[in-house]
Parts: C-alpha cells; structure tokens; sequence
C-alpha cells in the first residue's frame, strides 16, 4: 500500500509540476529568466572577452531564430569553468562552459551542444526545472551544475545546505526531446546535426580513459551508447539533414575556440550566501 502512494504521490507531483510549467506565460517565464541569470551572474566566473561573447551569441541566436520561439530575446554566457557543461534557464539564457568550447573538435559539435539547450528552452523544459527549485537556490544550484565547487570539501561548506549535493538535470525523456530539437535547429541554421551525437560519443570515449573530466556533463546529461545510436536514427529519418551544403566545420571557430584556449586559466568559483 506503502509503494502505491508514494507513487501516486509522485505522479501527483508532475503533474503539478506541468501544470504550473503550462500557466506560466512567455512574460513571466522571461522576467523568471532574467532574475534567475541576475543571480546566477553574480555567481559564476563569467568569460568578458567581446570577440569570443559575439561569436557565441550570433551562433546561439542562428540556432535559436529558425524554432517557435524566435521571437525571445536570447542570450548567451560563456562560463570561465574547464568543466564540460552547458545549460538553459527559462526566457532564453543558455550558458555555455569554456570547457565545452575547448573540447569540441568541430564547430558542429559545439553547435550540436548548444542546438540542444536551445530546445530545452523552446520545449519549456527550463521553466519546469526553475520551478523545482526554490527562489533562493537557483544561483548555487547552477554553481554547482556548471563548475567543480560543489565537488570539494571546501566549496560545500562555502555554498551552504541549501545547495548542497544539487545539480539540475533533466529527465532522459526531456533528454531525447532536446535531442531531436537540437538536430532540426542545427540542420535550420546550415549546421551538420552530426556534430551532437559525434560530440556525445567523443565524451563517452573520454569517460572510460578520464571518467572525472566529463563527470559534470554525464550529471545533468544522462548519456549512453543508445542515446548515441537514437540521435543518429533521427538524423537518418530527418529530411535535408544529409544536404551537402550543411556545414561541418570553419576557420572562425578555430580561431575563437584558440582565443578561449588562450585566456587565463579560471578562476576558483566561489559563492555569496543568498
């Protein structure tokens, strides 16, 4: 009897959960955004070099103007973190780590990574993953998501027992959604979708050699073989995404993902208490 009410309970919860996800109006979700960035600003060693903040900002906007929320004001940071992450907060801010940029061995990699986060916006995903968490804990949660702070002993007391152990993540389904939106987004923008599961199976040979280099990005990303083999399904059934003018690659993100490469080394991330 026990078990059927906790289920029930936890079918009741989401389906709260998609309810106050399906009230909250496109003004509300930005103004959520904005202030959940403002703290979060405030929080993470953000990267301030305008040539690498433009590049990103125009590939995230050429990804983010083809979908059915074109419309929003997008943004995109560039977190000065070496850990392999990125992630989305309702309204259009997405949040892209250096680590991220360093890694990607092609710009449709990098491109695949972010088409992705943009589809969690678009499906709305961030404003329920906002919605889990109190006000107060949304700056500290992303610190410990997008940066190694949380994962030393110094940085738990730092942050506090609110954000202690957290970190957002997605579901597998809000997953394989985000998925088959980042390979339509990427193919919209000129884009190879190939890069995303090409990125994911690079991170996945990392993980056996250095499982701590891409512990973060496997946290709030749950990935496998299959999830692999299921992007490159999609690819397969998804017109236009083998058109031969779709780019693979270019000098300018070679020459910016050098100028990440080339910036101070980060710094250790601290936190203000809320």
């Amino acid at each position: 009897m026990l078990r059927h009410q906790n289920a029930l309970l936890t079918a009741l919860a989401a389906v709260l959960v998609v309810a106050a996800c399906s009230t909250t109006s496109q003004t509300e979700e930005r103004e959520m955004g904005a202030a959940d960035a403002a703290k979060v600003d405030s929080q993470l060693p953000l990267v301030h070099d305008s040539a690498i903040n433009q590049y990103i900002n125009t590939l995230g906007r050429s990804l983010a103007a083809h979908t059915s929320r074109a419309d929003l004001d997008w943004r995109f940071a560039v977190v000065n973190s070496p850990e392999i992450n990125a992630f989305a907060l309702p309204g259009g801010f997405i949040y892209v780590n250096r680590g991220a940029i360093e890694q990607a061995d092609r710009l449709d990699q990098l491109a695949g990574v972010m088409g992705h986060e943009v589809g969690h916006v678009v499906l709305r995903h961030s404003v329920q993953q906002m919605n889990q968490m109190k006000k107060d804990e949304v700056g500290l949660v992303m610190l410990c998501t997008l940066t190694h702070v949380c994962r030393t002993i110094g940085g738990r007391v730092l942050v506090g027992v609110a954000a202690k152990g957290k970190q957002a993540h997605y579901s597998q389904k809000d997953e394989a959604q985000a998925d088959s939106e980042g390979v339509v987004n990427t193919i919209r923008a000129g884009i190879d979708p190939e890069g995303l599961p090409s990125f994911f199976q690079k991170l996945l040979d990392k993980q056996a050699q250095e499982p701590t280099a891409v512990e973060a990005f496997f946290s709030t990303h749950p990935t496998d073989q299959s999830r692999v083999t299921a992007t490159r399904t999609l690819i397969a059934q998804t017109p236009d995404a083998h058109n031969p003018k779709l780019i693979r690659d270019t000098p300018e993100f070679h020459a910016i993902q050098e100028r990440v490469k080339q910036l101070p080394p980060a710094p250790n991330a601290t936190a203000t208490q809320p």
